[in-house]
């Protein structure tokens, strides 16, 4: 099991979470976070300090974000499992359902 960011994070990268995780499992895309699946420990200590709200249990992941859960997963197809994303920095792409989206709001 793992936790997945979602929409609220498109466009916005707050980065509180990446303060947070204990086992710097959460990359940066051009558009958006990301977590590791594999490298998630499912501690949790990510999704209380998310100002959007944007990061969810993968099992509590709304049915209008459910894609969110694929692209959370599949954005590490072709990086493997780093181990740890502090020495990787912003990774110049997106999952194409990040990259496809339209700009977001944000008041930032």
């Amino acid at each position: 099991m793992t936790y997945v960011i979602s929409q609220p994070c498109v466009d916005l990268k707050d980065r509180a979470c990446v303060d947070e995780c204990p086992v710097d499992c959460i990359y940066e895309g051009k558009r958006m976070l990301y977590i590791h699946p594999d490298e998630c420990v499912d501690c949790g200590a990510c999704e209380p300090v998310c100002p959007v709200e944007a990061i969810f249990y993968e099992d509590d992941v709304p049915e209008e974000s459910k894609g969110y859960y694929d692209a959370n997963v599949h954005f590490f197809d072709d990086l493997g499992s780093p181990g740890g994303a502090a020495k990787m920095g912003e990774i110049d792409h997106d999952h194409p359902m990040i990259a496809a989206l339209p700009p977001q709001e944000t008041d930032h």
